[in-house]
């Protein structure tokens, strides 16, 4: 049965903290953004700042409203759910349109939308439901494997679109929520073995610039062009100093040097016009995010608000050290763009969906003390 909570208690309970930083990441983001497309004459980079602008109100008011409604009611349908998500990830194989480096990922409902960030969340819901009405029986192996299945099939639309990032982020969901839930070690050990096995395989179906991230992250003489932005994100980074060069004034970023500075590399540009203390701040505010999150799951009234807040916490963490890390030339490029900051409207948009589901579980908790 699903508890009514007044408007009182919501205000009452809502993780102020958690909101405000995302706020500021997010405001933050914008500054960035504006900073790295500055002076461009590319009509799509020029339209960067006001689209994420426009997302990002959109999003600070569903995350508000998403904190009074229940989100035991979305897992209520959370079959409709699954096939909207399914359905929006099949309409990209034959009405998708191509971004940048040519992948089919978006489609046009007259504003562009990305389905694979709304299955994201999707993924967290039907999942974490699925899991939560089968929680007694996780310590069989077949339940497992029906978890697997559950996430299987949009994990392999995206996958042929071509994105193996998202990709890895929806199996790593699957991972968090499956143990988070009750996994079993000797099932962890056992999968792991057929993932291995699997593997050889699942390379030889990649794209040739797929192959080639791969390739040139282990050795990068291979093939220097594609090193280039690799090694301008470095010099980015290690220019920037203690302090940085000054909001909108590093000459990596001016000058156009580094690439996609406005996505998949705009920790770079952080770093290098505020330096070392602009990087660990942002993520010493994402840690921040994490930790409210957490909190949120420790005290939810049930194992769906639970696994909702695990599944929100493992997506966040695992895009922000995939995006730090290919900045860093410690994990190959993947595309994931770090949250909250990366310029990207349904990226932005749902990763905000996301936390006010973890707002929705908050303000239902059971307790307040640990």
């Amino acid at each position: 049965m699903v508890d009514m909570v007044d408007n009182i208690s919501v205000w009452r309970r809502f993780d102020y903290i958690l909101f405000g930083a995302t706020i500021v990441l997010v405001v933050f983001g914008i500054l960035m953004i504006a900073s790295a497309t500055q002076d461009a004459i590319d009509p799509d980079l020029i339209s960067r700042v006001p689209d994420q602008i426009n997302f990002a109100t959109i999003s600070i008011f569903v995350t508000v409203i998403l904190a009074f409604i229940d989100y035991r009611l979305l897992g209520g349908i959370s079959p409709w759910l699954y096939a909207v998500m399914i359905i929006l990830l099949a309409m990209v194989l034959f009405f998708g349109v191509e971004g940048d480096g040519g992948a089919q990922r978006w489609l046009n409902l007259g504003i562009r939308i990305q389905p694979s960030e709304i299955g994201k969340i999707i993924l967290i819901i039907t999942l974490s439901q699925h899991l939560a009405e089968r929680y007694q029986n996780l310590d069989k192996l077949s339940a497992v494997f029906r978890s697997l299945a559950h996430v299987a099939v949009p994990a392999a639309l995206i996958f042929i679109q071509p994105d193996l990032g998202t990709t890895i982020v929806f199996l790593v969901i699957w991972a968090v929520l499956v143990w988070s839930a009750g996994f079993r070690l000797r099932h962890i050990a056992l999968l792991g073995t057929v993932a291995l096995l699997l593997l050889p395989i699942a390379f030889t179906q990649l794209e040739p610039y797929q192959v080639s991230r791969i390739t040139t992250f282990i050795n990068p003489e291979s093939d220097p062009d594609a090193f280039f932005n690799i090694r301008q994100a470095l010099i980015s980074i290690g220019s920037g100093g203690p302090f940085g060069k000054g909001y909108g004034v590093g000459s990596q970023n001016t000058g156009r040097f580094l690439r996609v500075r406005h996505t998949d590399f705009i920790f770079s540009v952080i770093a290098h016009e505020f330096g070392m203390a602009g990087g660990v701040t942002v993520l010493g505010l994402i840690t921040l995010i994490l930790m409210r999150i957490l909190r949120g799951a420790r005290q939810a009234s049930d194992a769906l608000g639970s696994m909702i807040c695990y599944g929100v916490a493992g997506m966040i963490f695992f895009q922000t050290v995939v995006s730090v890390g290919m900045n860093l030339a410690l994990l190959p490029v993947t595309g994931l763009t770090l949250p909250f900051v990366s310029s990207g409207g349904t990226s932005l948009l749902f990763t905000m969906v996301g936390v006010g589901l973890v707002q929705s579980v908050i303000v239902r908790r059971r307790r307040t003390e640990f």
